[in-house]
């Protein structure tokens, strides 16, 4: 690999033994074996690098559990099945090999208040990966179909962010992937149920 890919390896694994904000750039040229002048002259801050560390991590994960569910065969399942699928790979990555990188996620979530360049990075991926989720989970094809992906995405992104953070919070009472599709299914006819124009806010 050349120094930018060694870099971009050194900050993967910094991220997932360090977190996001306990790595510095040493942390990340000694994990690489690259000077560190060359992460301002590839990247421009270190925060940039570790922001493509973050991106492309997520890549990785959502490309091995789709390449999972092909090989369980379950991408041309039925939705539910689909789904529990996916949400029980997802929920055994957070206690896994990738838990680093979902506590990495969760860390972002605290800095972004002091820190505008990853607020602006989270902001400018937050509907990429909502439509991937989209994807993975419930098979809609973004290219095909942008509208329903977007929509259905942001609440995905949502669920996904919430199920995180519940699993982290307290793992010994997170849900399975079937109490997750079964609560949302309970959902989804209850909101179905309401006749059009009687929906009261608050």
């Amino acid at each position: 690999m050349g120094n930018r890919e060694d870099l971009i390896a050194g900050a993967k694994r910094c991220l997932l033994e360090k977190g996001y904000a306990a790595t510095t750039a040493r942390d990340i040229a000694a994990a690489s074996g690259v000077s560190l002048a060359a992460i301002g002259y590839h990247f421009g801050s270190k925060d940039a690098l570790m922001n493509l560390a973050v991106f492309n991590l997520i890549g990785e994960w959502a490309d091995e559990l789709q390449s999972a569910m092909a090989a369980d065969q379950v991408l041309d399942s039925p939705p539910l099945q689909r789904f529990e699928a996916a949400a029980d790979r997802t929920l055994r990555s957070f206690g896994g090999q990738d838990k680093g990188l979902w506590a990495a996620q969760l860390e972002l979530l605290g800095l972004v208040e002091r820190n505008d360049e990853l607020r602006a990075f989270l902001a400018s991926v937050q509907e990429l990966g909502g439509r991937g989720l989209a994807e993975l989970f419930l098979g809609i094809d973004m290219a095909a179909d942008p509208e329903t992906s977007r929509l259905a995405g942001t609440v995905m992104h949502a669920l996904f962010i919430g199920l995180m953070a519940k699993y982290f919070l307290d793992p010994g009472h997170a849900p399975t992937a079937q109490d997750f599709a079964a609560g949302l299914r309970i959902i989804a006819e209850r909101v179905l149920a309401t006749p059009p124009g009687q929906a009261t806010a608050g």
